[in-house]
């Protein structure tokens, strides 16, 4: 499987020849970038470049990959991705996805903050009591990405889903990197490949961007109403790709009393 070759050809077709300084006259037989004029971007031949994008060089230099993200304009998470992509690791053999009991408890001892643990294929492995009232998407045993694509009821607490799945698709091709070969991967993507147009459309994009840190949710709840909640993700174990994720109101704000009324009800 040639991964730095899709991804070089999936950038490269994105880019405008006249973002870059470059003539368009109208006549272009590909869709956006011609390989030569790429590699003149990136300083490099354009056989070597050729070479690189047909997968013929396995192991190309770091300043060569760092050249060819200056000229495709990858930010900060697409250049480590397009690295990763060129000097792959061995292929790992992923055990089942279990958080320590630790964890659990923790979650368990935040009565009023809702919050959850997720694997680095957005599954959810746990959470505690307030997540799942918060919201289906948070229940133990879903996939989120899966969940905010194909599950209406999850839809419809997420009244901005469809500008949330980009970063989830893109989150997820800067987790798993070039350990495409997980039978899991393989099969969450061949689902959502067949389910859902707004996926296929995407994911051949190889947008690469890892989770934010934080920022902010806006929610609709159907007992307590909209909900504008801020979050922050943390890495339960380092090399784990597992993210705590914590939600949070402003003290005083209508949501922080959502969410004491949320924590009184029977689940």
């Amino acid at each position: 499987m040639n991964l730095i070759g899709e991804y070089l050809r999936a950038r490269r077709e994105l880019i405008r020849p006249e973002d870059v300084g470059l003539p368009d006259n109208g006549h272009r037989r590909v869709p956006g970038l011609r390989r030569d004029e790429l590699a003149m971007l990136a300083g490099i031949s354009t056989e070597y470049y050729t070479r690189l994008e047909q997968g013929r060089d396995r192991r190309p230099s770091a300043q060569v990959l760092d050249a060819v993200a200056r000229a495709l304009g990858l930010d900060g998470d697409a250049t480590a991705y397009l690295h990763a992509l060129g000097t792959p690791e061995a292929p790992r053999r992923r055990r089942a996805e279990r958080v320590r009991p630790g964890v659990q408890q923790l979650l368990d001892a935040w009565t009023s903050t809702p919050a959850y643990v997720q694997s680095p294929l957005q599954d959810v492995l746990a959470a505690n009591r307030l997540a799942v009232m918060l919201s289906p998407v948070f229940r133990p045993g879903g996939n989120i990405l899966r969940s905010v694509l194909l599950d209406p009821e999850v839809q419809e607490f997420l009244p901005d889903w469809r500008h949330r799945v980009g970063s989830l698709i893109a989150a997820l091709r800067a987790m798993v990197g070039p350990d495409v070969d997980d039978p899991r991967l393989t099969d969450l993507v061949g689902e959502l490949s067949v389910k859902s147009d707004l996926f296929r459309r995407l994911w051949p994009r190889h947008d690469a961007r890892q989770h934010p840190g934080g920022g902010k949710h806006h929610m609709r709840h159907p007992i307590v109403g909209d909900l504008e909640l801020y979050y922050e993700k943390f890495e339960v174990t380092e090399g784990s790709g597992q993210l705590l994720v914590v939600y949070r109101a402003l003290p005083g704000s209508p949501t922080e009393d959502a969410l004491a009324l949320l924590g009184s009800l029977p689940l």
